[in-house]
């Protein structure tokens, strides 16, 4: 009885691989929608090398569509090209291009929609108003792939990764940039977003609002208007991620608004205007970050409470703290703060001095931003001093009351 039920069992499983579909440009089968209707659940569809004009791609099927190298689906600009509606669908190794730029209309290279258990790698996407437009969908991954957006302003163009009502996706090692938001996460939950370079995108690198319990860790975001922004979200992790290059009258390396229980944790801020702003955030711990050659390092806007920094470097920013507020509730504890002048008379490698890392010039230049042109004054060095001494704009606790010496490593 057992050795009947092994045999089937087997011979459901070779069934169940599926068949291999070719298609061709200048084949007998030469249309990978014609391909579509032939194909099964578990079928493979393999894409000769050539250039197939096709839009409106509807994926029905689990199926499995592989490309040779130099494989371009070009949509002539018509409309969207690729829509994913199956669960285990795979797509693989091919260009995506020339997607039509209706902004009324939702147009992408790639969408999916209510479905799950998708795999899509070494992908590249070219000029397209939406890259992957991901909405209602579960348990997939976007992976190794690359996408080149052609917008010129933020009002008529879209992101390169979109979520929407999303749960357990990975975006892992894409290349990211030309879109309004290099990714968008709205109302998405148990999401790893690891091993990305978004770069040089309108709005901001990565952009995400109301989505709990994300993960973020190892990305680059680079010379973006800002390079993130985060949200009406809670429990997030930021690990080992990059801030550079985000300069201009409002950007910043990342804007936190009304986030709280979140762990940010060995990240580099590194010529910003600001690396961070903070706004109506709670319960945040910064650990082992590094604040470089920023304007501010920090700016922490009113409702911020129970925050710790601690174990971070602040190296040569214009500005370390800019802080609203008569009262503070959050905590710097045994942070490398590259203007502390005090000493260490006990060697224990923390200054014996409290360090106080709001400047009263900051107060002025947030209140007049025309003053910063008095940065370098003799006059200012004489206000801050005075500030520090007997403090009248900032809270009296705002201090490091162990500076490290020397940066942490």
């Amino acid at each position: 009885m057992f050795k009947k039920i092994f045999v089937l069992l087997l011979l459901l499983s070779i069934f169940a691989k599926g068949r291999e579909i070719i298609v061709s440009p200048d084949g007998q089968l030469s249309s990978i929608k014609k391909a579509l209707t032939q194909a099964n659940n578990g079928d493979v569809i393999k894409l000769k090398k050539g250039v197939y004009r096709e839009y409106n791609i509807e994926i029905t099927k689990s199926v499995k569509i592989i490309g040779e190298s130099g494989v371009v689906i070009d949509g002539e600009k018509k409309g969207q090209i690729i829509h994913i509606l199956a669960d285990g669908v795979e797509l693989r190794n091919f260009t995506v291009q020339n997607v039509g730029s209706d902004i009324s209309t939702i147009y992408a290279a790639v969408r999916l929609s209510s479905c799950q258990d998708f795999f899509i790698s070494n992908l590249v996407l070219k000029n397209f108003l939406y890259g992957f437009y991901l909405s209602q969908v579960a348990n997939g991954t976007l992976q190794n792939n690359q996408l080149y957006g052609a917008s010129l302003n933020d009002y008529d163009s879209g992101s390169g990764v979109h979520f929407w009502n999303v749960k357990n996706v990975k975006v892992l090692n894409n290349e990211i940039t030309g879109s309004r938001d290099g990714i968008y996460i709205e109302r998405s939950a148990d999401c790893i977003i690891k091993g990305n370079h978004s770069y040089k995108n309108i709005r901001y690198g990565l952009h995400f609002m109301f989505s709990d319990g994300n993960k973020y860790v190892n990305n680059v975001f680079e010379n973006n208007a800002t390079g993130v922004a985060v949200m009406y979200s809670n429990k997030i992790k930021m690990i080992n991620n990059s801030f550079k290059q985000s300069w201009g009258a409002s950007a910043y390396g990342l804007l936190l608004k009304e986030i709280s229980d979140a762990e940010i944790t060995g990240n580099k801020f590194y010529k910003n205007t600001t690396g961070i702003q903070i706004e109506g955030t709670n319960r945040i711990n910064y650990k082992g970050n590094q604040f470089e050659r920023n304007g501010w390092a920090l700016k922490v806007k009113g409702a911020s409470y129970d925050n710790h920094f601690i174990k971070n470097n602040f190296i040569n920013n214009s500005f370390e703290l800019s802080y609203r507020g008569g009262i503070n509730n959050n905590s710097f504890e045994q942070n490398y703060w590259s203007d502390y002048t005090g000493y260490d008379l006990d060697k224990d490698g923390f200054g014996d001095v409290p360090h106080r890392p709001v400047k009263l010039f900051s107060y002025l230049v947030n209140e007049t931003p025309e003053a910063i042109i008095l940065l370098r004054s003799l006059f200012i060095d004489i206000i801050n001093f005075s500030e520090k001494v007997s403090p009248v704009f900032t809270p009296d606790n705002l201090v490091d009351s162990q500076p490290k010496m020397i940066p942490y490593k």
